[in-house]
This record gives C-alpha cells, structure tokens and sequence, in this order.
C-alpha cells in the first residue's frame, strides 16, 4: 500500500509499505479520505516528533472497514466509520473523572510513535484504540470528505458548550483559518453577533461566506477602539484566540468586556510558548481567561450528526482536495494560507 512518511522538516515521502496485518480486537480499515489540520502543517515544519525518526501523520480521517479481527466488538466489515486521534488511558485522575482530553497518557494518532496516522491507503486500529479512542460510525449519507471535518467540528463545539455563547453574546474571533471560519459558523448559530479579527485579505475574503457581521484587519485600525464601537462601548462578551500568535491573547484581554472570557482556542509554539497579559484588567474586571484544548469524545458523534444534517458548514469549509500522490503539494497549499480546509482523497471514492 501507499503510505506518507514526515522524514525531516517540510518533508514528506510517499512509498509502498506492507499492508497492516489486523489485530485479533481491532479492525483495518480502508482511508478515504483525511484533512489536513494546522497541527499538522506545525509539525511539517518542525519534523517528526520527538523519539521517532518518522511518522505517517493524518488525525482527521474517514473510511470502510475492509476486516475485523475475531475478537473486536462493536464494528464489523464494510462499516463506514470516521476517526479523531485522541486516544485516553482510561485510568488517570482525569480519565476517573471523565475529563479525558486531559488525560495524562493522551496518545494522537498519527503523531504519537507507534500510532500511524491517516495518510495511508490502510489502517490498523487496536482494540485499545477501539475502546479508549475515538471511533465511529458514519451517519447514513454523509460524505467521506465531509465526515473528515468531524475531527476539527468537535473542538469548536466544545469551546462554545464551555463558552456558554448565546444570542446575547457578541464574539470576537481572532484567525480565520478553518477553525476560525467554523468558530463564526456555530456562533451565529447559537444567535451571536460576530466579529472576525485575521491580517490576511485572502482568508478575510474567505470568512466572508460565513456570514459574520464584521470583518476588520487588526494590522491597520485601532481595533480595541473598533471593538469598543461596535460592542457600544462595552467590549466583547466571548473572545476566541484562534491562532497560534501570542499577541492576539494580549489583544483578547484588552478587547474583551468586564466579566467576559478570553478562550485560548489556538495553542502557541512549543518553541515559544510564553505570553503576556494585563493581569490588572483581568483582576479587576473579572475576566476569566480560559483555554480550550481537544474535546469529550461525545462530540464526535453530535458533529457526525450534525454535518450530516448539514448544520455545519463543511462544503463551504472544504476549498480544495487532492490526491495521496499530491501530498506534498497539498501542504505547501495550506502552508502558503490559499485554503481553508484541504482533505486528502485516498483510493476509489464510492460515496
């Protein structure tokens, strides 16, 4: 089968590999098709991860089941099924408590040696991964390509139930990216105002089919002056951080309202990960300051659910596809910031 493998910074190898052999309590499955994501564009940058000298990445991935293993239960042949990477232990302080996406052994498909990722003719999933990851059938009609956005939906539907947005709220998102794009869309949504912050023409062009009520470049105007404006002097209710710059969380607690949340949904790079807020506007205005990392597993089936009533907007998210072979062009794609959301098609697309 075909497999891609990050070697080394910005590098990509396509090559044949044996098929993977199913475990007695897992399945193989058949990829269709996976998206790529902004981790996994950082993590093309900075090469493999740390104790393995390559890695097939890929975390947002959809496709059959071509077999199952003796004792694996809950699947079988020919389900259509749609995968997150997070993988729980199940035994931590958190994971007793179902906190899950901050388990203390949180392993990642397609980032984590040992765990393969999405960018494969073929995958193996373990019973552990069946049991403690994140796994699940298709709803019937929905798309391959459209069922690979259900990794990225789930973030953004827990950083809103978390957010508590409303049709009270004004939001602010910083970054109109793919998660920005999806952050305006479930904010409108819920009956919010919206107003999207991004330097870029291009992805500020792109927002625009979101339908968000404002559209501002905080590189040109006196955007803590324009958020006052447009919140009627009050500042935000809810402030999304969608990217992974440190200035827009300083910017976030300077736009934001008394009493409001500045949500840190974009994490920064390992490499500098350090900020710096006015922690007087945040003492004495009592703004909570949270961050937003992953999601409960039950929010893979609510976005599998609701992309398959069209409730998200994954046709418009999707900007451009491309074949396993094209990989490498792909990233450099969504590295240069001309797409939104770029999913990869893998092998004979049948639904």
């Amino acid at each position: 089968m075909k497999a891609a493998f990050l070697t080394s910074p910005g590098t990509l190898e396509l090559r044949d590999v044996p098929e993977p052999e199913v475990p007695d309590d897992g399945i193989v499955i058949e990829v269709k098709a996976c998206g790529i994501c902004g981790s996994d564009i950082r993590r093309w940058k900075e090469g493999p991860p740390t104790g393995s000298k390559e890695v097939i990445p890929g975390h947002e991935a959809a496709g059959v089941i071509i077999e199952a293993g003796h004792n694996c239960t809950g699947f079988e042949t020919d389900d259509l099924i749609a995968i997150a990477p997070d993988i729980h232990c199940g035994d931590c302080y958190y994971c007793r408590k179902e906190l899950y996406n901050l388990c203390d052994n949180l392993k990642f498909l397609g980032v984590t040696p040992g765990f393969p990722g999405g960018f494969a003719e073929r995958m193996a999933l373990t019973g552990e991964i069946l049991t403690n990851g994140i796994i699940n059938k298709m709803p019937e009609g929905l798309s391959f390509e459209h069922a690979a956005v259900s990794e990225l939906c789930c973030s953004v539907l827990a950083t809103h139930e978390k957010a508590g947005t409303n049709e009270r709220d004004t939001v602010v998102v910083i970054g109109a990216g793919p998660a920005g794009c999806l952050h305006v869309s479930v904010a409108k949504h819920q009956g919010a105002r919206v107003c999207v912050l991004e330097i870029s023409e291009t992805k500020r062009r792109m927002v625009k089919k979101f339908k968000p009520d404002l559209v501002l470049d905080p590189s040109s105007e006196n955007i803590v002056g324009r958020i006052k404006e447009f919140t009627g002097g009050v500042g935000a209710d809810i402030i999304i951080c969608a990217n992974p710059v440190a200035q827009t969380q300083k910017l976030g607690v300077e736009m934001v309202r008394k009493g409001g949340k500045v949500v840190l949904f974009g994490g920064l790079p390992k490499a500098n990960p350090m900020t710096t807020l006015d922690s007087n506007l945040i003492h004495y205005g009592e703004i909570q300051v949270v961050g937003a990392f992953s999601y409960h597993p039950r929010f893979h089936k609510l976005a599998l659910s609701l992309l398959a009533e069209v409730k998200l907007p994954a046709e418009s998210l999707i900007t451009h596809t491309f074949e396993l072979e094209k990989i490498n062009k792909a990233y450099e794609t969504a590295a240069r910031g001309e797409a939104l959301k770029i999913i990869i098609k893998i092998g004979r697309q049948y639904k």
